[in-house]
């Protein structure tokens, strides 16, 4: 009969195979932290080499004659004396954002960020940090403050350029294309919030060509790069140190960063820089439509089988879009030959193209997609554009449908205040498909299921004629604007 080893002889095996079973399993997992670690960028460099082309932006505003009393507040020493001791010292307290005291407002100041892009001194930032400004101050990395001045701004994509004054031989960025931009890449702000010079922030690009419903010509770029105030005007670089946008805003409910910021991508501002440096305005391609986004429903009323393209809601009179041929109902499936997946894709594209070159667009239209040639024309100042008009073709009285609505003719004073002269108007929605497809009292219905819409008769042979268990669109203008909405009768 065979010994059997004993606790002791058996021990210095045991020992032996547990630390080698301990370290076959650790040692993976320590490879695996390090080449994790390994695949974190290093940004100390991109840092070291760019922070001297950063620059720290700060405003005065002198009080603007007129806009008070006697004393900078919205009302005289009189009135103040009745009101509440409490309301008495906020106005006139130092940090009133009327200016304190009886002597006079106190001139309002404001910080941001920028970024060098020429030797001789020219600093690209935001709109909103210079707007209205009677001096700004450039400092510089070295702690130089250099004055500067306004050499144009764009309100439209929130850009403005500066010039330092005696600027010569100052540090500069390097320019990259915001058009190589992946989501999920790498990249990296600096800038001043709330005033902590040269902070650094890093994230990734989490979205691009987002359209914001204030700047609809600027296809921005979605970051999760911590923003705050303070930021704005300053760069976002990629992992290679170029500049690839401008950090202009955030998206937010508390005032601060919640984890998404936009950024101009710097494709569209250099374009905007050259035309301020040069002409001291910006000109942008004009197409003159309103557009819509074409969602599941509109999409099957117009006979697509997946939502694409951007509905055009309304044709501006004399526009390059009218004199080319397009109509309300038309949907921009693609321009130049590049697909419009989402209505916000239109505009960025028409604005960069040149004035007076004609573009080509292939439309859906009643079903069937065809191509117009349109000459470009120029973007008008905000305000002028006016909505076009047709002849009124009849009218006839009040008509109520199975559709849960009741219309009537148009009478001429909605004619003359929403500047139409076709279609009918809403006078009551009850339960059923018009309540459900959002339509409301006082809209103007002035095409049902591609059908323009004239008069009552119209409307009364439009719904006749509807498919049932269908989705069918329907035009209406509303408090001057006109949207596709979808009806299921």
């Amino acid at each position: 009969m065979k010994g059997r080893e004993t606790p002791s002889q058996f021990g210095g095996k045991g020992l032996a195979t547990v630390g080698l079973y301990l370290l076959c399993l650790l040692l993976p997992l320590t490879l695996a932290q390090s080449v994790s670690a390994r695949s974190l960028p290093d940004f100390t460099e991109l840092v070291e080499n760019n922070s001297a082309a950063v620059v720290n932006i700060s405003t005065t505003t002198e009080p603007k004659s007129g806009r008070n009393r006697s004393n900078g507040l919205p009302f005289d020493e009189r009135q103040l004396e009745q009101l509440p001791e409490f309301f008495q010292d906020f106005f006139r307290g130092p940090q009133s954002p009327f200016g304190g005291g009886p002597g006079g407002s106190a001139p309002r100041q404001s910080m941001g960020s920028g970024f060098i892009v020429s030797s001789d001194g020219y600093v690209l930032t935001n709109n909103h940090v210079v707007e209205g400004a009677d001096e700004i101050i450039v400092r510089l990395n070295d702690r130089r403050e250099l004055p500067a001045k306004l050499v144009g701004t764009d309100p439209r994509s929130d850009m403005a350029v500066l010039k330092i004054e005696n600027g010569d031989d100052l540090p500069v960025v390097r320019v990259g294309r915001s058009k190589d931009l992946q989501v999920g890449e790498w990249v990296l702000a600096i800038g001043s919030p709330f005033g902590f010079d040269y902070t650094v922030t890093a994230g990734i690009v989490s979205a691009l060509g987002r359209s914001l419903p204030s700047e609809n010509y600027v296809p921005f770029i979605q970051t999760d790069v911590a923003i705050n105030p303070g930021n704005s005007g300053g760069p976002l670089f990629n992992l290679d140190g170029e500049v690839v946008g401008i950090n202009s805003q955030i998206y937010t409910r508390s005032g601060g960063f919640m984890g998404v910021s936009f950024a101009i991508p710097i494709d569209d501002a250099m374009n905007v820089f050259r035309q301020l440096r040069d002409d001291g305005s910006v000109s942008r391609g004009w197409l003159g439509v309103l557009i819509q986004e074409v969602n599941r429903d509109l999409a099957e009323s117009f006979g697509l089988k997946r939502p694409r393209g951007a509905l055009i809601a309304e044709v501006m009179s004399g526009s390059p879009a009218e004199k080319a041929g397009l109509k309300a109902g038309d949907i921009v499936l693609e321009y130049e030959g590049e697909d419009v997946t989402l209505s916000s894709d239109l505009p960025p594209m028409v604005g960069r193209t040149p004035i007076g070159e004609t573009a080509s667009l292939d439309v859906l239209r009643e079903g069937k997609q065809i191509s117009l040639d349109v000459e470009i024309g120029k973007l008008p100042e905000e305000g002028q554009e006016r909505a076009s008009a047709t002849p009124d073709n009849g009218s006839g009285g009040p008509s109520s449908a199975p559709l849960g609505m009741t219309v009537e003719p148009l009478p001429e004073d909605v004619k003359s205040s929403l500047d139409i002269s076709e279609g009918v108007l809403v006078s009551d929605v009850a339960q059923g498909p018009a309540m459900t497809a959002g339509i409301r009292p006082q809209d103007v219905i002035t095409e049902l299921n591609r059908r323009p819409i004239s008069s009552v008769k119209d409307f009364r042979e439009a719904v006749a004629s509807l498919p049932e268990d269908s989705a069918v669109s329907v035009r209406v203008v509303r408090q001057g604007r006109a949207i596709y909405l979808v009806m299921k009768p």
